[in-house]
């Protein structure tokens, strides 16, 4: 019953200890919590006459009145009654202290006893008085110092992190401290107004969705009325082609019954000559036939005249129209039309994909990471010294153009409909994609914290080997996950152990020197007063995690796939005028190559600010690199290669 009346348990929790309502109290703003949990947070209020709700934060000018909600209560109690059968502890869950026999899960934790308690031993913290006073909290693992021992109940604001009574004799002495439940309500009044900001953030993106969805809909609509549109004009066509072909076939009818009368009335009166003719040739048969002179010589003159010697008139079939014309011209006319209709056909059919390939895309703004689509074989306004591997950053964009600054070429003018975006610091082609080949060792960039297409068993320290690659994607097999899928821009190349500091950090141990390494942008634990040249060494490792100790930071925290070793030989002081060349483990340096610069490129240091060093190449002067990058050249190699 108490959980039909309650539904969803979260509602009824109170925001301070997060758990259903214990001794509820309602406070003027309407919002309640358990009578301990909003005493406690007033309490340690540091604005003292000044009291917040810590929900909506609704100020009172003095302390409300805390009359306990009856109704409130007793529903609490019902559902806590419902649910007060034991169960079994799950994986992961907290167990019962005092349970014997089964493992019981636990419902509370007390930070006094250091102890977890079931539905039915909890009570005793509820019932006596003494225990009244202890603070329960949701059953957890209770947080000690790993030092004394000791709870942990103080918040060191200079090294932001929770610290027992102990410490602040010691390590911790003359810190900024303050009690946990202050520096937990003030953080909580930040966390609020965050979480305000994002109900805000959800409400506009909602109502963004919406109207996205109903415009998806209205340009769906709009594509079938299109369609439909579209079949009713060609099907208006086919019926006006046939129509004008109708009258071409009716008219060729027409034109062949005029010649065939015409055939006809000829062929009649011809037939009608050529009877007569007969008849006539009878009657000169029978008198060349008869024997009797005298009858013959009688009527020789009647017939012969009648035979005559006059020419007679020659007959022929002259039809008007000759339909050998007709079909040519018929042929004519399908050719232009066929032209014509293929021509005006290309040309909607181009109009309309125009409408879609020249709108800009909404993802690409000024100071975004571009490149040139793989499926644009020739952009608009030409490469130059471009390439479907170069990256730059968006300059200007106007219209349908865009002004780019690629490494190799400053800008550079293109389409927008002809670029893509590029994510990642490190994640254009321009750095190791064109390297990476299969039979190659790669792992995932210290810099990619979420690889596109999740981690599955693989982390920053797995090494496995490069079975497939196609396009931007590639197939790995991992020790510890095969046929794994990537992104080419989130790997890198990892060397063998003799060839550089890619593959160290399953060398690295205790007492080792190690620095960040050249290509980490910024470390997982952030800098510190840390830098690339700073060099410590190793205290401690724990899983992915080292401590070491630098001059400038103690017990510095950092990833190990993020480190790498140093060699007596990588110590070395780089001094202005010192003869240099970019490290050959280094790919891509940060700064890039510039036009000219190569590994065999020797240059002299013109000037060094902090981890930056200015070098003048042959070939490219004041040139940007750091100095984790660079090496020193003795003589005789600077004497071989210095006009690389």
């Amino acid at each position: 019953m108490a959980e039909a009346i309650l539904g969803d348990h979260d509602q009824y929790s109170c925001s301070i200890c997060l758990e259903l309502l214990r001794d509820p109290v309602t406070i003027p703003c309407g919002h309640s919590y358990c009578m301990s949990c909003i005493n406690e947070c007033w309490n340690t209020n540091d604005q003292k006459g000044i009291y917040r709700c810590p929900q909506c934060r609704q100020t009172f000018n003095s302390k409300p009145p805390l009359n306990r909600s009856t109704v409130l209560a007793e529903i609490m109690e019902k559902l806590r009654s419902t649910e007060s059968a034991q169960s079994l502890a799950g994986p992961g869950e907290i167990v019962c202290d005092f349970c014997s026999g089964e493992m019981i899960k636990a419902v509370k934790s007390c930070l006094e006893c250091r102890a977890s308690y079931c539905e039915t031993h909890v009570q005793l913290h509820y019932n006596v008085p003494a225990l009244k006073k202890h603070k329960l909290v949701k059953a957890a693992v209770i947080p000690v110092c790993p030092k004394h021992d000791k709870l942990l109940e103080v918040y060191c604001r200079t090294d932001q992190k929770c610290v027992c009574m102990h410490c602040l004799l010691d390590d911790h002495k003359g810190h900024d401290t303050v009690p946990s439940t202050i520096e937990r309500n003030e953080k909580q009044i930040k966390l609020t107004d965050t979480q305000t900001k994002v109900k805000q953030t959800i409400q506009a993106k909602e109502k963004e969705l919406q109207k996205m969805k109903m415009d998806i809909t209205s340009h769906s609509d709009s594509a079938k009325k299109a369609v439909e549109n579209s079949k009713k004009v060609f099907s208006e066509l086919v019926k006006l082609i046939e129509k004008r072909s109708n009258e071409v076939i009716e008219e060729i009818k027409a034109q062949e019954k005029a010649d065939l009368d015409q055939g006809t009335k000829l062929q009649k009166k011809l037939e009608g000559e050529i009877t007569e003719l007969k008849k006539r040739e009878g009657v000169l048969e029978d008198l060349i036939q008869t024997d009797d002179n005298i009858q013959f010589l009688q009527n020789y003159k009647s017939v012969s005249s009648s035979a005559g010697s006059d020419e007679l008139q020659s007959f022929s079939f002259q039809p008007y129209c000759s339909f050998e014309d007709v079909r040519k011209l018929i042929c004519e006319l399908t050719g232009r039309l066929e032209t014509t209709w293929t021509q005006e056909i290309s040309k909607t059919i181009n109009k309309v994909s125009d409408l879609a390939t020249k709108r800009p895309p909404i993802d690409i703004v000024v100071g975004d990471k571009v490149r040139v689509k793989p499926s644009v074989v020739t952009p608009t306004h030409k490469w130059g010294s471009v390439t479907h591997l170069s990256v730059g950053v968006v300059k200007k964009i106007q219209g349908d153009l865009l002004t780019v600054d690629f490494p190799e070429q400053r800008n550079w003018t293109g389409v927008v409909a002809e670029m893509e975006y590029v994510t990642g610091a490190g994640s254009g082609p321009s750095s190791l994609d064109s390297v990476i080949k299969i039979g190659d060792k790669v792992r995932v960039k210290p810099s990619v914290v979420t690889p596109t297409h999740k981690w599955g068993a693989v982390t920053h320290k797995s090494t496995g080997d490069v079975k497939k690659i196609q396009g931007d994607s590639l197939t790995v097999d991992f020790p510890e996950q095969k046929n794994w899928t990537g992104i080419v821009s989130e790997m890198e190349i990892v060397a063998s152990v003799g060839s550089g500091s890619s593959s160290l950090e399953s060398v690295i141990k205790i007492g080792d020197q190690v620095r960040v390494k050249p290509s980490v942008v910024t470390p997982t634990h952030k800098w510190g007063a840390v830098t690339h040249k700073s060099i410590g060494v190793v205290q401690k490792i724990q899983d992915e995690s080292l401590i070491v100790d630098f001059p400038e930071h103690k017990k510095w925290t950092g990833s190990v796939s993020e480190m790498e070793l140093v060699t007596s030989a990588d110590i070395v002081d780089i001094k202005v005028g010192d003869k240099v060349r970019v490290k050959s483990s280094i790919i891509t340096p940060k700064h890039n190559w510039g036009g000219h610069v190569t590994h065999k490129s020797v240059g002299v240091v013109k000037d060094i600010k902090s981890e930056d060093v200015i070098v003048d190449f042959p070939n490219h002067k004041s040139w940007k690199g750091i100095l984790a990058e660079m090496e020193l050249v003795n003589y005789s190699d600077a004497d071989i290669s210095g006009s690389s």
